[in-house]
């Protein structure tokens, strides 16, 4: 097993000390990531999985590999805790670590329902913390990319947007396939329509096992006619990572299983005549322009995203993916599943008491 050395390059900000709670599918990720931040010490990864520390500690010489949360989260030299467990130990553990006066970053969905999500984003403002949660694509350039051409109004005014995240594997025990795959998309859907989904609807099966849904379809509505779809599966042949946005002028196709090209943006719409007096007169028009691919800087967005927590918790300032983006989207699971109960009838949704808008707008550059 390879091992990391630790950055040496010199960086004028505070040394911040850090731990990672679960090595399992992703805490490596993210140990590897703040093992390298220059203004990092990552002190220490916890896992009740011997095997598993033993394999952190080969990767990472010098950090602590330890056992018990009880002791990291005990550990007055350490500023912040990465929660990387699976969810139904996101609640106890962060509200642990907020009590303790730790900055927290929660991997995504950020609890098991609102009402925990509500209960730490409490704490972490009553005790002045940085409360954060892994929306990992948010950070990336691809994604900054197609905001930027929302924004500049190059495709129009979205219609609809379709998203499909598809894989053989892997299942889970205590969440559905909605509330592993679909919150990727749903803080890429909401970060682009800068609204609150009025409504949602969800169907789907569990096929391997009981009671546990492993594909889902998930559809929700936003004020001014717009729609969004989301496809989630653990039981397809293909990894399939691909999302489509159409616009009154243009539209853009995010395939994220592409290497070099996972944007595509084409010129093509679909007009009607503003007037005709007759069916014979009506005639839609067809616009097929050019296509391109804008070129995308290659850097990882876990990077972006681990640099983005330290920045925030340094400045004071609220993260593009805060505690309050978490909430909303634990609130659509918490409908979702709730559709899902009634075969699929669309379930209300109140809108949060912060917009959207406001904090769509922002970017991984914090905002204090």
């Amino acid at each position: 097993m390879a091992s990391f050395s630790r950055n040496d390059c010199g960086d004028s900000r505070s040394q911040l000390t850090v731990a990672v709670l679960g090595c399992g599918y992703w805490g490596p990720n993210l140990a590897r990531n703040f093992f390298r931040i220059p203004w990092c010490d990552l002190k220490a990864v916890c896992d009740p999985d011997s095997d598993r520390l033993a394999d952190m500690g080969a990767r990472f010489p010098g950090v602590q590999c330890v056992p018990e949360s009880s002791k990291v989260l005990s550990d007055p030299e350490i500023d912040a805790v990465v929660i990387a467990t699976p969810v139904q130990y996101h609640y106890a553990l962060a509200k642990s670590a907020l009590v303790s006066g730790k900055h927290v970053l929660i991997e995504k969905p950020m609890a098991s329902s609102a009402t925990e999500c509500e209960e730490l984003i409490q704490i972490a403002a009553e005790k002045g913390l940085t409360l954060m949660v892994g929306h990992t694509f948010l950070y990336s350039e691809a994604v900054s990319v197609i905001n930027e051409k929302i924004i500049s109004g190059d495709i129009g005014d979205v219609l609809y947007i379709n998203a499909q995240r598809l894989n053989l594997g892997l299942f889970q025990k205590d969440i559905n396939v909605a509330w592993d795959l679909a919150p990727h998309d749903l803080s890429i859907i909401l970060h682009l329509l800068r609204d609150t989904p009025e409504t949602i609807n969800c169907q789907g099966n569990a096929h391997i096992s009981a009671d546990v849904e492993d594909v889902t379809n998930m559809s929700l509505t936003f004020p001014g006619n717009r729609f969004a779809t989301v496809q989630s599966s653990w039981i397809e042949p293909r990894k399939v990572r691909q999302m489509t946005i159409v616009g009154t002028k243009g539209m853009i196709v995010y395939d994220d299983v592409q290497q070099r090209e996972k944007i595509r943006i084409f010129d093509t719409r679909v007009d009607k005549p503003p007037h005709y007096e007759s069916y014979a007169d009506f005639h839609y028009s067809y616009h097929y322009g050019d296509s391109y691919c804008p070129r995308l800087d290659q850097r990882e967005p876990l990077q972006t995203q681990c640099e983005h927590f330290l920045d925030c918790i340094q400045k004071g300032a609220r993260p593009l993916t805060s505690g309050e983006d978490g909430l909303q989207i634990v609130e659509i699971l918490e409908k979702s599943s709730e559709s899902l109960r009634a075969n699929g009838v669309p379930i209300a949704v109140v809108a949060p008491n912060t917009s959207v808008a406001e904090r769509g707008s922002q970017s991984p550059s914090c905002v204090a």
